[in-house]
């Protein structure tokens, strides 16, 4: 629906916009090092205009990844993008939405200008930094790379462009980064990548929603929401939508707003960490095995089965999950290749009758995961369910003995203004709905004459599993409040880091069921849906 991705797009404005380019063949010479003796060994090159290469910090030694011992090192606000200049200045992509430390991947970048550099940051809390440079190009010939191509029908935009360079990342730790291209101009742009964990045993796993960013991602015109605009924009919406192109607007997706404040509160805490995305919960079920907790940072909107399967099972073996955000297992997905590799497009047509594959396989057909022919509503996993969008309102504490409002000095009918916003979750009526459930708030929303309420709950499972949902959109951008686009209080600020802090510490320890039983209060507080109209 327009007015739902009119709002998401506005909350986005307010965060520091990051972006992403295409540019020439970069020859990459791996015998000499990168930058220094003190930067991780990359694949570097020489390139027609030579400057000179900045020396990051020193790294910590390989081996058993300290989240501590990396936040100690020197951080930098130097992966900021101050001067966009026009979307085409500079952007790119990569040929992996994840790689593993020391595994290469292709940068595909387009500039107007003549060479350009690449960064890469590794980010995180870094002394409230939020990043460190890790590692420096030279000076890359740039270049003008072709327009988006769009598939008819499908109305399906990439970049058919050619690499620019390749990129070694021996020695990057484990995380989540952005690189930042700069162009001779002087234009700026990000691009996230993931250097994946190969092992999430012990650890609190931090996903990165890369099937959502890339929905909302409106590059060449065209996204899971709309076309150009005019009367037949919805008509000329994606049906399918691609990673081989880069992201509008600053280049780093949802990564920004609804992700980095999670990520650095979380590493504040010096938690045992591991880092994956949509498609790594999508295709390796098999590397969840002994975690501890995931982490769904705020808005995970699009998922595949496999994605939901994994889930589930980690629930059923014990596994913590967190869902700090609102509209989360939302939409059908599937994942399909193209020619630069596995999981490079995201297919959801949302009409399942356009869908291909309700003539053979209905139950994979793309639409919102609570309809038929084999409805399977979010609260399975979730406890509360999407209702609707374009909220702003307090949120209002419902059992403040919780432990999760340990340390809060929140009492039962606590308000903390702007913290239920943009879009929120509600406890709903239904079979489906795990119990024990504790409605942790009860939040009164608004819609023009219509009334109803965001609740966030707090579920455990027979295996020891505890799962919470916040219920809200607004709840990650409020822990960092530099990341909302409206003012939030301090209060509430305070508020949701401090729960946030409780969740993330108690879910790293161990099966939370066990320590921390759910007292069900479903039948005070779980109602029918409001009859709002489900947005497109």
């Amino acid at each position: 629906m327009n007015v739902r991705r009119i709002i998401l797009l506005m909350c986005a404005l307010g965060a520091l916009i990051a972006i992403a380019v295409p540019a020439v063949p970069y020859v990459l010479d791996h015998t000499r090092d990168a930058v220094a003796a003190s930067v991780p060994e990359s694949a570097t090159g020489t390139a027609p205009h030579k400057v000179a290469e900045v020396a990051p910090p020193p790294r910590q030694s390989t081996g058993d990844f300290s989240v501590s011992k990396e936040n100690a090192l020197p951080g930098t606000r130097a992966w900021e993008v101050r001067n966009p200049g026009p979307q085409n200045a500079i952007e790119g992509y990569t040929n992996h939405v994840s790689v593993t430390s020391g595994q290469p991947f292709d940068l595909y970048v387009s500039t107007t200008a003549s060479s350009f550099e690449v960064q890469a940051f590794r980010m995180g809390y870094y002394g409230g930094k939020q990043g460190r440079l890790v590692w420096s190009s030279k000076s890359v010939r740039g270049q003008i790379q072709p327009p988006a191509k769009v598939v008819p029908g499908i109305f399906m935009a990439t970049a058919p462009w050619k690499p620019s360079m390749s990129i070694g990342t021996k020695g990057w730790p484990e995380g989540d980064y952005l690189l930042k291209l700069t162009s001779r101009k002087g234009n700026e742009r990000n691009v996230p990548i993931t250097v994946r964990s190969t092992s999430t045993a012990g650890k609190t796993v931090f996903v990165n929603a890369t099937a959502t960013w890339q929905a909302y991602n409106s590059w060449g015109g065209h996204n899971i929401y709309a076309g150009p605009p005019g009367p037949r924009s919805y008509a000329e919406r994606s049906r399918k939508v691609s990673f081989d192109r880069p992201y509008d607007r600053g280049g780093s997706g949802q990564f920004l707003w609804h992700e980095l404040p999670m990520l650095v509160t979380a590493e504040k805490l010096g938690l045992r960490m591991a880092y994956v995305t949509s498609s790594e919960l999508d295709n390796m079920p098999e590397l969840f095995k002994g975690a501890r907790s995931l982490i769904f940072p705020s808005h995970d909107e699009y998922w595949s089965s496999g994605m939901r399967d994994t889930a589930t099972k980690a629930r059923d073996t014990g596994i913590n999950m967190a869902f700090f955000g609102a509209n989360n297992v939302y939409r059908h997905v599937r994942f399909e290749a193209s020619a630069l590799g596995d999981q490079r497009f995201v297919t959801c047509y949302k009409d399942p009758s356009e869908d291909p594959m309700v003539l053979t396989d209905p139950n994979e057909a793309t639409q919102q995961w609570r309809l038929p022919p084999n409805p399977r509503p979010e609260s399975e996993l979730l406890g509360v369910q999407y209702e609707w969008l374009g909220v702003t309102a307090p949120y209002v504490v419902t059992d403040a003995d919780s432990w999760v409002y340990a340390g809060t000095g929140a009492k039962n009918g606590s308000k903390y203004p702007g913290l239920v916003a943009v879009e929120y979750d509600k406890l709903f009526t239904g079979p489906e709905v795990p119990r024990p459930i504790q409605a942790l708030s009860d939040s009164p929303v608004t819609l023009g004459k219509k009334h109803s309420f965001s609740n966030s709950t707090y579920y455990t499972t027979p295996s020891g599993a505890g799962v919470f949902s916040s219920g809200t959109l607004g709840w990650t951008c409020t822990v960092n409040n530099d990341r909302c686009s409206y003012r939030v209080p301090q209060s509430s600020v305070k508020f949701a880091r401090k729960v946030s802090e409780n969740i993330l510490t108690a879910f790293q320890a161990g099966p939370a069921g066990a320590k921390h039983p759910a007292v069900d209060n479903y039948n005070t507080y779980a109602r029918p849906p409001a009859g709002f109209s489900y947005a497109h």
